[in-house]
């Protein structure tokens, strides 16, 4: 899928994690993480939000995490509505036919 618009999902509330996703002009992917608990989790974080863009086939972004200590249910939410809301899809999931 194409990242068509910037989006956000997730708040700054404790315990979640706000994800905002831009479209790079770039052909690559840039992940910037801000996490409460970077040093202990970062890499795991990471994974997670490598792993939905794989699934969703989304090669081409800018994505900014801010964690508040979510757990990787929720990261991994926040990372797909953030895809959704970019990619104008209101119904899309994971491996999904682009």
């Amino acid at each position: 899928m194409e990242i068509k618009q910037p989006a956000i999902a997730g708040t700054l509330e404790s315990s979640d994690v706000q994800v905002i996703l831009h479209p790079n002009s770039e052909d690559e992917l840039k992940i910037q993480l801000q996490s409460i608990v970077e040093s202990q989790f970062g890499d795991s974080i990471l994974q997670t939000v490598k792993e939905v863009l794989d699934a969703f086939g989304i090669k081409r972004a800018i994505v900014s995490l801010n964690d508040k200590g979510a757990l990787d249910w929720v990261i991994r939410a926040r990372v797909q509505a953030a895809c959704c809301r970019a990619t104008a899809r209101p119904f899309c999931w994971e491996g999904e036919d682009q």
